[in-house]
């Protein structure tokens, strides 16, 4: 049996000043907030400044966790950073909040699963801590998804905005996190990726001409996709937790889309939607970001309490997903 557990002691979140609303983007394309809302739940978001980087909104968000746990920096062992959208191609932007915040004694590094991406890096974390390779472990998801949106689709500019989560996990002798679940399917690569940058595609006119460098998404492939394996991945982990749905006081999702969340909700069955949390009314979706500045916002609005169940399930491009149940402890 194992002796050693993970369980998350802080988390803390950041978004930009700037608020972008849906009347704002009404200027920009042909769209209006009706049917922003009526299709997406997504009221406003939140857009960073010019010289306000993923590093940056990782800092805040770690620094804000780091006061929650009330452990200091050199306590951290290793930092894994969720994102698409990092500073650079290297360093790994991890480094860059490695020593913003003095972690002197981390090792980190970034991970790139889109919106599945800290729940990758939250099982990553956990195994590092079971396996006794790290005592304490920052686990971050911040995207500045404003850097690689048309803003000229309809189709993809109203969906997307800036923000960063952070989760601090520790060794304990009772169980924090009680199951988790990641997978993938690269046959649906092409359902929503960004196809400029990489070796693929790199830099060149030609690239910029074609707009690969920004997000492109099958809309209608997306959704049929994210709501069956958003649903498959919450039984899994619900069922190896020992749980039934009934023992799940709140459900995070990752928060792309009003209507996926609530079609997994019936899909799911049960009186579930009452306790699912959703913040992208205000925020959109953030993609790596999403579920931890999530879990953080609810968390600081009294949401979630000492020895509540915590649900949290993803899809993200690859095609990605992940799921986790938490029992919370702070």
């Amino acid at each position: 049996m194992k002796s050693t557990f993970a369980e998350i002691i802080g988390v803390g979140h950041y978004v930009p000043e700037r608020v972008l609303t849906n009347d704002d983007l009404a200027q920009m394309v042909e769209t209006s907030d009706e049917w922003i809302t009526s299709r997406t739940g997504i009221r406003q978001r939140r857009i960073a400044a010019a010289d306000e980087y993923t590093s940056d909104m990782s800092l805040a968000a770690a620094r804000a966790a780091l006061a929650v746990a009330k452990i200091d920096p050199a306590e951290i062992d290793a930092i894994f950073l969720a994102t698409a959208t990092g500073d650079m191609v290297f360093p790994a932007t991890a480094c860059l909040v490695q020593n913003a915040i003095g972690a002197t004694h981390a090792y980190g590094y970034d991970l790139s699963s889109a919106c599945s991406g800290f729940l990758m890096g939250l099982e990553t974390a956990t195994a590092a801590i079971e396996s006794g390779r790290a005592k304490t472990v920052l686990v971050i998801g911040a995207e500045k998804l404003s850097s690689i949106t048309d803003w000229s689709s309809r189709d993809t500019c109203i969906l997307f905005g800036d923000g960063a989560g952070a989760a601090i996990l520790r060794a304990s002798s009772r169980p924090g996190v009680l199951s988790t679940h990641l997978g993938v399917d690269g046959s649906l690569a092409n359902v929503l990726s960004l196809p400029g940058g990489g070796s693929r595609h790199p830099a060149t006119p030609q690239m910029l001409r074609d707009h690969l460098q920004y997000v492109h998404m099958s809309g209608r492939e997306t959704f049929k996709s994210a709501v069956n394996v958003m649903a498959d991945t919450a039984e899994r982990v619900v069922k190896a937790a020992g749980l039934t749905f009934d023992d799940i006081d709140l459900m995070i999702p990752h928060q792309a889309n009003l209507r996926i969340i609530e079609a997994v909700a019936r899909k799911l069955g049960g009186d579930l939607m009452p306790r699912v949390f959703l913040n992208l009314d205000r925020f959109g979706n953030t993609s790596a970001a999403s579920i931890p500045l999530a879990l953080s916002d609810a968390y600081h609005q009294g949401k979630i309490k000492p020895g509540n169940r915590v649900l949290l399930v993803a899809f993200g491009g690859g095609l990605s997903w992940g799921g986790a149940v938490l029992e919370w402890t702070i």
